[in-house]
């Protein structure tokens, strides 16, 4: 189960003693994240905000409807991205969308490949999922890159899909399949 560990990275779902440091990782990567993010409102990045995340994220969990993890180096408390698969649905569709962000220190290191890589392996293998969607923005290169290199193929393309940073943009949608599930 949880944590999850890399050669690199421990994964671990958030609790309620990460409060500071999620609310520290959302206000050190806001400028960083704010072109791929929904508008935020100012109340986002306050600590009661974070609380209400949190508890609503281990709601989700706990109806296995979400796994949300947090990655972190060994050794530090510091939260380097976060990954999440949402909108798990069962019965004849097993499958779930992804969702992630990193630092940008620590973009182009392969961290979040080796994270994705992991936390993709425990949701085919230990939740049984076959298939796992993820969209990104065309001019988005480094989400691009990342899922193809992690085997998400193009399924098609959605036109005005998400308000993203006030406005609505068009959206790549990839999947990738589970294929011991077959």
């Amino acid at each position: 189960m949880i944590p999850l560990k890399t050669s690199h990275l421990i994964l671990s779902s958030p609790g309620r003693d990460d409060a500071k440091e999620m609310l520290d990782y959302c206000q050190r990567n806001r400028l960083n994240f704010q072109p791929w993010e929904p508008k935020r409102e100012e109340s986002y990045y306050a600590i009661e905000a974070i609380h209400e995340r949190i508890a609503s994220i281990n709601k989700n969990m706990l109806e296995q409807t979400a796994l949300h993890l947090l990655l972190r180096v060994p050794d530090s408390e510091r939260i380097i991205g976060e990954c999440g698969f949402t909108n798990i649905v069962r019965g004849p569709f097993q499958a779930c969308h992804l969702g992630f962000s990193i630092c940008q220190a620590f973009q182009g290191k392969g961290l979040m490949h080796e994270a994705l890589q992991c936390a993709i392996g425990y949701v085919f293998g230990e939740l049984t999922l076959h298939r796992v969607m993820a969209n990104y923005r065309p001019e988005n290169k480094r989400s691009h890159h990342l899922l193809r290199r992690l085997g998400f193929e193009q399924e098609g393309q959605a036109r005005s899909y998400l308000n993203i940073d006030g406005c609505w943009k068009d959206h790549i949608l990839t999947s990738l399949i589970n294929e011991a599930s077959h």
